[in-house]
């Protein structure tokens, strides 16, 4: 379901942006980074995707973000979702309020709307349900996972 709606999603995709957000210090709440780090060395050759580690301030890369003139955004994020660990969703962005989504100084609501005005692209946000947010240096193994599954689901719907 979630490979069908991100392949739905990415039709006519001119220039894809994936930014991964989280905090390294806490636990799940770094899956959206190490999303990014495990994407980036797959799709450096690629000039039209371009993957991003916003790590605790994603907001810090509207600048480069808006000069790639991206089509699409993809932002992915740990979100207090009431599922089980592990579980992926396409948030929408009137859905955002609705989950606590991991500690940043900027709610990615806001960081949405700005990107939607600067640079014209579709943007979703993929959000995982975390299992251990507390200061542990390690992501639990269902996230681990999930990101897996991601990074294969990334490769093939991009490398079609």
């Amino acid at each position: 379901m979630l490979e069908l709606k991100l392949k739905e999603f990415l039709k006519n995709t001119d220039k894809l942006v994936i930014l991964g957000i989280g905090n390294e210090m806490r636990g799940d709440d770094f899956l959206g980074s190490l999303l990014a780090r495990k994407l980036a060395p797959i799709f450096k050759e690629r000039e039209d995707v371009m993957v991003f580690d916003g790590g605790v301030v994603p907001e810090n890369f509207t600048g480069t973000i808006k000069r790639e003139s991206p089509s699409h955004i993809i932002l992915i994020d740990a979100a207090d979702m009431g599922k089980s660990p592990g579980h992926i969703r396409i948030i929408k962005k009137d859905e955002i309020s609705k989950y606590h989504l991991s500690t940043h100084a900027m709610p990615l609501s806001f960081l949405i709307k700005y990107l939607e005005q600067t640079t014209r692209a579709r943007i979703i946000l993929i959000g995982i349900q975390p299992e251990e947010m507390d200061r542990v240096n390690k992501v639990s193994l269902k996230i681990n996972e999930s990101i897996e599954y991601l990074v294969d689901v990334f490769c093939k719907i991009l490398n079609d």
